[in-house]
């Protein structure tokens, strides 16, 4: 059975490709249109209640939320999840660290270090120390441990798809080297690679100022954060 896939550009929904190429499943990609608001369309909305992407539908069963998907792919499939109770809670952990804490944080210093139009000192150094905060717990783990509970699992796929996007947040990865190490690990991965490019898209290169401009002035729209400074 072919799965249905509701994404757009985002870490949340990478998540979702990059698993699903990993565990060789066969999918049907829909690009939601989020500048045109289709994630608020109520034929959207039967899909994900929340109005969010990612979404995905498999039969006549629908999932929303990126973690609970990855879940989802990792039970029915019997991949990237240990079966064993210690060993699936330790996945979930690091799962739950993203979802509540990497995801969340990042997702606020891309706000207030991109996309606010005013910029606010206090509210841009706290996000980003602690999304720093978070990468040394990261590379803490990953001093004794190859990958984030021992072998290559949907817990790393989770946290890779938003700290590959460090430095779009103004947070530095240098002087972690076993963080480092992982996130290059990862990135060689070629099913990775595919998963990264569905949907096409995402963040700009930093050193491409003109599209780096026109990226944060549709952010700006998405999160109706106001006009753009002048």
């Amino acid at each position: 059975m072919t799965f249905t896939f509701y994404t757009a550009a985002t870490p949340n929904c990478y998540k979702v490709s990059v698993a699903l190429e990993e565990m060789a499943l066969p999918y049907a990609v829909v690009k939601v249109d989020l500048a045109h608001g289709e994630q608020k369309s109520p034929e959207f909305l039967r899909i994900n209640p929340n109005g969010r992407v990612p979404a995905l539908v498999d039969g006549d069963f629908q999932i929303f939320e990126s973690g609970a998907i990855l879940m989802y792919l990792a039970e029915k499939t019997g991949q990237l999840l240990p079966a064993d109770t210690r060993g699936r809670s330790e996945v979930i952990q690091w799962l739950m660290f993203q979802m509540g804490g990497v995801g969340p944080i990042m997702a606020q210093a891309n706000v207030f270090y991109r996309y606010f139009p005013e910029k606010i000192p206090a509210a841009i150094t706290r996000y980003q120390t602690e999304g720093r905060r978070l990468f040394a717990v990261m590379d803490g783990q990953l001093a004794t441990h190859e990958y984030l509970a021992g072998d290559y699992s949907i817990a790393d796929i989770a946290n890779w798809c938003w700290v590959r996007t460090a430095k779009w947040s103004g947070i530095e990865t240098e002087g972690l080297p076993h963080l480092q190490r992982w996130l290059a690990a990862i990135a060689d991965r070629p099913a990775v690679q595919r998963g990264i490019t569905i949907p096409a898209g995402g963040k700009p290169k930093l050193d491409d100022v003109d599209e780096v401009k026109r990226f944060v002035d549709r952010a700006r729209g998405l999160l109706d954060l106001g006009p753009r400074e002048a």
